[in-house]
């Protein structure tokens, strides 16, 4: 190792706890509350990106996707319904304890399916870019609350 290699390019470093005070802000989808936990801007994570991601009683994302990216996401607490494909017909529920995976490119919407509380969710992406790109919503769409 020479003097002019660095922690990241020898895969070695220093352990990082990253306090919840230390999160960063990040872009996210409507009325999505985003934060990235481990990332390039907190501890100078190359390769991949870990946040916290809320979504407020009775809301819903704006229809996004992420690009390159794939994601993986833990539900904390709540109750969401993940809506994809091209006419956003396909809902899917997840609940506290349940996995998450969106392939890259996928649309997809996030609502939350309680009035009363959060979903609270951890979320990995493949890339550091926040790769967030809000879509128009298909016509004729309605969140699904049945």
């Amino acid at each position: 190792m020479t003097s002019t290699t660095t922690a990241a390019e020898t895969g070695s470093g220093t352990l990082r706890v990253v306090h919840s005070a230390e999160r960063c802000p990040e872009a996210a989808s409507g009325a999505m509350l985003r934060q990235g936990g481990i990332a390039q801007e907190t501890v100078g994570a190359q390769k991949i990106w870990l946040g916290y991601v809320e979504l407020g009683p009775g809301l819903v994302s704006a229809v996004h996707h992420h690009g390159e990216a794939e994601s993986g996401i833990y539900i904390i607490s709540g109750h969401a319904r993940f809506c994809s494909g091209d006419r956003l017909d396909q809902p899917q529920d997840a609940q506290a304890g349940d996995f998450v995976w969106v392939p890259p490119h996928l649309v997809h919407v996030e609502m939350n399916m309680s009035d009363t509380e959060p979903v609270r969710m951890v979320v990995a992406r493949s890339t550091q870019a926040a790769l967030t790109f809000n879509v128009p919503t298909p016509e004729g769409w309605q969140p699904p609350r049945a």
